[in-house]
């Protein structure tokens, strides 16, 4: 499956390639307002270009943050590094001081750079810490297997690294490792734990109002996904011989779900350019690039997910185990939470987050926190608009209240 789907996308590229460079020809004449064709052909030529995937992580482009009225310029800089992750630090020139986010990226088939708008609204109060895990396609076979549990016990050295005043975020997938992982560090007395743990948008139960991607991944059984959804990096990469779930099996899967919302996003696309009007065109440009750079996902790691989140619902049930051992939530008594959800998420339901508040009955009430944000789908829980003036001052208060 995967050698088939290489072989098929280095002959995109050359296509793609040839229509980047057509179509920078053709955008060059439309300077001249009395050449509409050029600018019509230049429009289709960007189509063919971006219609096709990368494997590369796109560059996070954070380097400054307005704030208090002044531009102030931040550092990005890998800070701890294991083979199948780099945490990279996002600081304020004046930001010492800050309190110290661990914002957990999903593993999902793309880059953590989707959480760039993320980065950039929590950057201005915030030192912020990313878990930019690395394309299982790129790692060699000589360094192990990567499965659920190591996932959860990267993040348990990744706050022990950023020590004291360590704030969990986690977004959609990661959720569930997160809690597990501040749950693990409760029961083993860690002398350091998170202050606070923000889960946003994640399938903590998937046994409340389960939507479309649950119910997908309970249609078949496990042994079905192992058999049929599973690849091994071609020879051509350093990560040859590693089974993997393909990216691109993961977008197009996503992209099913709303292919008329995608097709109208690239007839939109043409239109805005053809009649010159760049924002658009270049925002509707600029989310697909983003969009359809994709990452593989470890087989061990995605077979674990979908059987012991999506199917077997093992943490809301009591069930999980990490490294052999019980999770038990209620142990959880010093690190205060908060769980968002969005009212339109037809990834996540309304429901399935706030089921950690349950699960967490170890904390006192002025501890826990729910907010449900009105008129919002799943990624606006935590990027656009809303986020920035209504999700983000909840999330600041959570933090600074929990220090």
């Amino acid at each position: 499956m995967y050698d088939a789907y290489q072989k098929l996308a280095d002959a995109g590229d050359q296509v793609r390639m040839f229509a980047e460079s057509a179509s920078a020809i053709m955008t060059a004449w439309n300077a001249n307002p009395f050449a509409p064709p050029a600018r019509r052909m230049a429009a289709y030529y960007e189509l063919v270009a971006l219609a096709g995937f990368t494997h590369s992580r796109p560059i996070y482009g954070v380097d400054h943050v307005e704030a208090r009225g002044e531009r102030i310029p931040v550092e990005e800089k890998v800070v701890h590094a294991t083979p199948f992750c780099d945490l990279l630090r996002f600081k304020r020139e004046d930001g010492d001081n800050d309190p110290k986010i661990l914002l957990v990226a999903p593993m999902s088939g793309h880059f953590a750079t989707l959480l760039r708008g993320t980065i950039r609204t929590l950057v201005r109060d915030h030192q912020v810490f990313i878990t930019d895990w690395r394309n299982p396609r790129n790692i060699r076979l000589d360094h192990g297997g990567f499965a659920l549990e190591d996932y959860t016990q990267h993040l348990i050295d990744f706050v022990q690294f950023i020590g004291e005043d360590c704030h969990i975020v986690a977004v959609c997938q990661p959720t569930v490792s997160s809690l597990v992982a501040t749950a693990v560090m409760a029961q083993s007395g860690a002398a350091v734990q998170p202050a606070s743990l923000t889960l946003m948008a994640g399938p903590i139960d998937c046994r409340v109002a389960p939507t479309k991607v649950n119910e997908l991944a309970t249609e078949k059984p496990i042994e079905w996904f192992r058999t049929n959804m599973i690849g091994v990096v071609p020879d051509k990469f350093e990560g040859a011989g590693r089974r993997v779930y393909p990216g691109f099996l993961q977008l197009c899967a996503f992209m099913s779900m709303n292919m008329d919302r995608h097709t109208k996003s690239f007839v939109d696309l043409f239109h805005h350019r053809v009649a010159g009007d760049t924002e658009k065109a270049d925002a509707i440009a600029e989310f697909y690039k983003e969009y359809f750079a994709i990452m593989d996902m470890s087989a061990d790691f995605y077979l674990e997910t979908v059987e012991q989140v999506f199917q077997r619902y093992l943490l809301p049930q009591g069930l999980m185990k990490h490294k052999g051992d019980k999770v038990e939530p209620r142990a959880i008594k010093k690190t205060f939470l908060l769980t968002v959800e969005g009212e339109r998420d037809d990834i996540c339901a309304v429901g399935q987050t706030l089921a950690a508040q349950d699960l967490c009955s170890g904390l006192r009430p002025y501890m826990k926190v729910h907010h449900l944000q009105a008129g919002v789908g799943h990624y606006g829980v935590f990027n656009g608009k809303r986020w920035e003036t209504q999700v983000y001052p909840v999330v600041r208060n959570h933090i600074q209240s929990s220090r």
